[in-house]
Order: structure tokens, then C-alpha cells, then sequence
């Protein structure tokens, strides 16, 4: 791999060290603007998610042989450090010595010649020792550094879902995200679609999700595909596209899907409504709301309209509904296969959303009919935004019930080791006549 893809991987990381940028905008931002082949690009993206993903193991490790404290290391030193530590631990297709001796380039590159023996110091011993794990018998601690995910939200699962459990979704959260695609059954069949993208060099699968398909191809590479670009379907995990199902929306129903963007259960939505209806798909922001409007034209799904709104705040020109879809912004700790700076999240932060995801939700219930569908969902696993927020809504609207999906509970839980798919959650619920 050429010495620009490490480079290129360095100059995403240290933005996201020094400016907090997500990871996913920085990289697409850099990788944009440099001149490296598809190999590289993978090269480069590869190394930026796994160290992010990883960077609490690596801090740990990297720290067993420095002298001073990882704080004192200059950021610059610090990405070099954790790039080359990377490929050594995780990366079995890149030769150690290259490893090493592209991470003294690299700081030799930027002129930061008087640190390279340091680098090739510490990397030789990080290649003599391999990875290790504390094992102090503190579960928080050793749990956090294995899993390389915050104390503080590390600390957060045990208590809801026991140790095992808790080890189990942060293990799965460092495995490659699945790409799953929904079939868009007003242009094309499952079977179609399968041979469509075979024609392209992509395989596919069934999955036990109706109109659904696991890609066996990088994430990166979907908008490159003709069957993407004529709307043959679009990218949306299993959890997601159950949640969507679930709403069992009509022909001719009036669904509002809340905080919607980028779209893809309002797409789900409008589909199986055999695009009769009407669909408002609303979001804060005008960029957000574009995307909506491009996903939907590039689908054919002429029922979705997609509108900038608060959906905090009632709009009293909105017209009654037959569904109200809240997916509530949330911690988004069901998905940080995808986006691993959640792990590092400030838990205030965390602490924060509940108040906000029940007025969101509250506001929703104002727009529906009577015996209308009220569903609540979040991509995190926080039962304190998840069934607390449903618990406290219901015992103030004595109008609302769960329904009796879900084996009767009227809530379900998708864990990522036990589902496959990522972590999400889905209340149903219907306003009563009464």
C-alpha cells in the first residue's frame, strides 16, 4: 500500500483527535480530495474505523512502553503511534516491519524526524509483546480497555443486561457491519434484484426479512452500482427495516415520520404502501431534509414529502394522522459497529436525551387520529431512552396503550449478538376511542 493511503488515514484521525469530526464526514472529506486508487482508499478507510474503533486498546498498550504519561505525547506522535499499533495487532495482511517502517516515514513525512526513534521503539516492542488486556478483576475497567469502549458506558449495560450480555454486544460491535438492502418492490423483485447485482459482480443473499438482502460488498461502494442509482433499492439494516414493517402502514394511509432523515423507514414506508398515501417525512435541518428528497426521486416514491420541522414543536396546519413514526435521536448505542465515536460519548450527554426524546415523542401523539398507531424507536440500547421513555409517556396519556405486538408486550429489543443486525428498539402503541 502506498505511503498517501497512511497519510491520508493520519490526516482524518488527527482531525477527529484535535476537532472531535465524525468519523465518517472527515474521512469521506479527505479521501475526496486525495489521489489514491480504490485499494488505497480501502487501505486508508480501513485503518482510520479500526483505530477509532480500537483506540482505548491501543492507548492502553502503546502506554506499556513509554516513559511518560500517553497525555504528554503531542497529538501528531500520538496518531502516528496508534496507526502503526493498528496494523501491528489487527491488521494481519501488513508484514510488521512495514508497519513499522511506514509509521518512521510517515513521521519523517512530517517533519517530525526527532520522535522517529520513539516510533520504531515502542512499534517493535508492540510487535515482540502482541495485544494485550488488563486483567485486574475490575469488570468496568478491564471490560473498557478489551472492548475499547468508555467506563462510563461501559457501566451503563451490565445492570440492564448482565455482564455476559454486555461483553457480547461490545464484542459484536467490533466485527464489520453487515450492508443490508431494501428491495424496492415497486421496481423489482428479490429474485430480480439478486440477479441484477450479480450482473454488476456483487453477491447477494435472502434474508429472513421479507424484500431484504445481504451484500456481500463494502458499504463505500453502493452509490458506484447502476441497480442503486435506478432505485432498485435502497441501504437500511435489518433492524431498521423491521421496525418500518412493523408499522403495517396501508394504501392510502397519512403517516408522519418524525426526525426521518436520511429516509430510509419512510422509503420502507411509502413501499409497502404501494406509493398510495401520503407520507410527510419531517427534519430539523435543510441538508437533511435534501436527503430525504433525493433518496425518495431516486426510488420513484412520489407519496413522501419531505419538510423541514421541528418535531418537538405541534404544527396545528398539519393534518391528522393514521401513523406516527418517532425515531427519536438517541444515544446510538445499538450502532457503534457503524459509528464507533459513540463509545466515547460524554455520558451527560447520554443523560440529557430522555426529555428530549419524550416531548418529541409527546408532540407526536398530538397529530393522531383516534385509533391511530403511535410507534416510538431508537438505534441505541439505553433502556433509560428506550422502555423509561414509553413507561413515562404512557403514564401521562391515559388515551395510549401498547398494543399487543411483540408477543404481547408491545416493545422489543434487537440485540446485535443474538439478532444479527444492529441494536434497536420499537414500541407500538394505539390511541384509544376513549
Amino acid at each position: 500500500m502506498s505511503k498517501s493511503a497512511r497519510y491520508s488515514a493520519y490526516t482524518v484521525l488527527l482531525e477527529i483527535e484535535k476537532d472531535d469530526a465524525y468519523s465518517s464526514i472527515a474521512l469521506n472529506s479527505v479521501l475526496n480530495s486525495a489521489d489514491l486508487n480504490s485499494q488505497d482508499r480501502a487501505f486508508a478507510t480501513s485503518i482510520v474505523y479500526g483505530v477509532c474503533e480500537r483506540k482505548l486498546s491501543l492507548d492502553y498498550n502503546l502506554s506499556l512502553y513509554l516513559k511518560s504519561p500517553l497525555k504528554k505525547l503531542k497529538k501528531n506522535i500520538l496518531t502516528i503511534l496508534r496507526i502503526g499499533a493498528y496494523q501491528i495487532f489487527f491488521m494481519d495482511s501488513v508484514p510488521v516491519s512495514a508497519a513499522v517502517n511506514e509509521s518512521v516515514k510517515l513521521s519523517k513525512l512530517l517533519k517530525l524526524s526527532y520522535a522517529s526513534s520513539l516510533i520504531n521503539a515502542v512499534l517493535r516492542r508492540c510487535a515482540e509483546s502482541g495485544i494485550i488486556y488488563p486483567e485486574t478483576g475490575d469488570f468496568v475497567y478491564d471490560t473498557s480497555i478489551k472492548y475499547s469502549c468508555s467506563g462510563e458506558i461501559v457501566s451503563l449495560l451490565p445492570d440492564q443486561y448482565g455482564a455476559d450480555d454486555t461483553c457480547s454486544i461490545l464484542e459484536y460491535s467490533l466485527k464489520p457491519a453487515p450492508v443490508y438492502a431494501r428491495v424496492n418492490t415497486l421496481k423489482t423483485t428479490s429474485d430480480e434484484l439478486i440477479q441484477t447485482l450479480a450482473e454488476e459482480g456483487v453477491e447477494s443473499d435472502l434474508t429472513d426479512v421479507k424484500d431484504s438482502l445481504a451484500l456481500h460488498l463494502s458499504a463505500a461502494r453502493i452509490n458506484e452500482l447502476k441497480a442503486y442509482k435506478d432505485g432498485l433499492f435502497h441501504v437500511q439494516d435489518l433492524s431498521s427495516q423491521q421496525c418500518a414493517l412493523s408499522v403495517c402502514a396501508n394504501r392510502g394511509d397519512i403517516v408522519y415520520d418524525l426526525c426521518s432523515a436520511p429516509g430510509g423507514k419512510a422509503f420502507t414506508i411509502a413501499e409497502c404502501m404501494e406509493n398510495e398515501g401520503k407520507v410527510y417525512a419531517f427534519d430539523l435541518h435543510d441538508h437533511r431534509v435534501d436527503l430525504i428528497k433525493d433518496g425518495a426521486k431516486r426510488l420513484g416514491l412520489s407519496i413522501i414529502e419531505a419538510k423541514k420541522q421541528d418535531s418537538s414543536v405541534f404544527d396545528a396546519s398539519n393534518e391528522p394522522a393514521d401513523i406516527v413514526l418517532c425515531d427519536v435521536p438517541c444515544s446510538g448505542l445499538g450502532v457503534i459497529s457503524r459509528k464507533p465515536e459513540i463509545k466515547y460519548k460524554a455520558i451527560e450527554e447520554i443523560d440529557s436525551l430522555p426529555s428530549i426524546q419524550l416531548r418529541i415523542l409527546s408532540n407526536g401523539s398530538k397529530y393522531l387520529k383516534k385509533g391511530g398507531k403511535l410507534v416510538y424507536s431508537t438505534c441505541t440500547l439505553n433502556k433509560k431512552e428506550n422502555e423509561g421513555v414509553v413507561n413515562e409517556f404512557l403514564k401521562n396519556n391515559s388515551d395510549f396503550s401498547l398494543t399487543s405486538d411483540f408477543e404481547g408486550c408491545g416493545y422489543k429489543t434487537y440485540l446485535p449478538h443474538v439478532d444479527g443486525c444492529d441494536g434497536f428498539f420499537v414500541a407500538l402503541m394505539v390511541k384509544t376511542d376513549e
